[in-house]
């Protein structure tokens, strides 16, 4: 609700600051504290800094408390504030929180985004930030998450314990780049022509087709893993096979992982887009080959900008003896969806899933989407009515990526005797007809 108090108000003055500074690497960090002189000193690039004075909304003003003198806010489990926060470059952002934990075993926070959206979504884009409890300021952090340029309403939640917030400081960490190149193939001809590929032959990834998403902001999915930006022991070729592998306990993070994506490169409308793979078996792994529509930005833009699964597998459904486990193929759309439950998916048991390389295929039309395993079709998409239930008329980016933990990979828990899961890429090929 919106603060009554005149005095209260006098303090809640427009505060939001930027700064510009020279761009540095982008360096993978875990969440931790640092001083907050050592915070204010580093070099950073575009910056966006939000006060505590820019403070419109709170869950419950008589129980949330505001030092005037410090220009801070005091929050309690199940409270948030409302802030706002505007953008001039859209990108992925190091999200810091400077703070400090009040109760004996500190306070758990996250921020909201969009918070006024039209559809009445919860858009988590920080996932759990640990505050660690101390007497003095210090900023908490995760990477990774994305923002567009513009206006955006924000809520600071806290989840567990209190805590003193001082302000939130997003440091951009890369530009959002759209894919310069789209390649539309024809649906009407008899026979497939390849004319997209990457066949992993070489000694190392190659960069002219892939860019690797990084961070650990929980990814919507309350994930575990810090993705790498093309870091060896995540990402590397081995006799011809691209290999992601999650790794546990890894560079101060609880996993350790990789995402790439032909965003920024290259995207595609229409065609058979297929890869051989080999998934990964235990429990807390979450797998996947599949397409997001090039106009996403960040999370607003999903599901509007579309998203088809061309194969996903979660460890908790194979088999540790067998290897044997199903295959998911589904799409995502504004009027069919996973987070209002009504997403249209197909599963198919896959003998051995785990155990050898299987092929993975869509087939995407104007008019239908077809999802296959080793040539056996087991899924079709032909809802188009409008836009709203297909999306898919415009250009999508290709993703592989190895998760750990979440809301679906960590559904039944998280093996714990398991270091490493790897997932093994063969090939990816986009065919058109003629």
């Amino acid at each position: 609700m919106k603060h009554q108090s005149n005095s209260t108000q006098s303090i809640f003055k427009l505060g939001i600051y930027f700064l510009v500074f020279f761009v540095f690497g982008c360096n993978p960090g875990p969440n931790q504290t640092e001083d907050l002189e050592q915070a204010s000193s580093e070099e950073k690039p575009y910056q966006l800094i939000v006060e505590t004075e820019t403070l419109h909304a709170v869950s419950g003003p008589s129980r949330v408390e505001i030092s005037e003198d410090k220009g801070t806010v005091s929050l309690g489990q199940g409270e948030w504030i409302g802030l706002d926060a505007n953008f001039e470059q859209a990108g992925r952002y190091r999200v810091e929180i400077l703070a400090s934990g009040q109760s004996d075993d500190g306070a758990v926070v996250w921020i909201e985004d969009y918070y006024d959206n039209k559809d009445q979504r919860t858009y988590d884009v920080t996932g759990k930030i640990n505050i660690e409890p101390s007497e003095d300021i210090k900023a908490f952090f995760v990477e990774g998450s994305p923002f567009n340029e513009g206006l955006h309403k924000i809520k600071l939640h806290v989840d567990k314990g209190s805590v003193v917030i001082d302000k939130i400081t997003f440091s951009l960490m890369k530009e959002h780049s759209s894919s310069p190149i789209s390649l539309t193939q024809n649906m009407d001809g008899q026979e497939w022509e390849l004319v997209w590929s990457d066949e992993f032959e070489g000694d190392s990834i190659d960069e002219s087709k892939w860019t690797f998403d990084f961070g650990n902001w929980g990814w919507g999915n309350n994930e575990l893993q810090y993705y790498t930006d093309n870091r060896s022991e995540n990402a590397r070729i081995e006799d011809g096979i691209l290999v992601i592998e999650a790794r546990k306990n890894d560079m101060g993070q609880d996993w350790t992982s990789t995402r790439m994506t032909t965003r920024g490169k290259v995207s595609f409308l229409y065609g058979k887009i297929e890869f051989r793979a080999k998934v990964p078996r235990e429990k807390g792994n979450w797998a996947a080959g599949w397409t997001l529509g090039d106009d996403y930005v960040d999370e607003k833009s999903w599901p509007y900008s579309g998203e088809i699964d061309i194969m996903e597998s979660v460890g908790y459904e194979v088999d540790n003896e067998t290897g044997d486990g199903i295959a998911h193929s589904t799409v995502h759309t504004p009027a069919y969806y996973f987070k209002i439950n009504n997403q249209i998916s197909s599963t198919i048991d896959v003998k051995n899933i785990a155990g050898e390389f299987h092929t993975y295929a869509v087939e995407w039309t104007p008019t239908e989407i077809r999802g296959y395993v080793n040539g056996e079709q087991y899924y079709v998409y032909d809802k188009t009515a409008n836009e709203l239930e297909w999306p898919f008329n415009k250009p999508q980016n290709i993703i592989l990526n190895l998760a750990m933990g979440g809301g679906w990979g960590g559904a039944q828990g998280m093996d714990e005797s398991v270091t490493s899961q790897k997932l093994l890429i063969d090939y990816v090929r986009v065919y058109g007809k003629k």
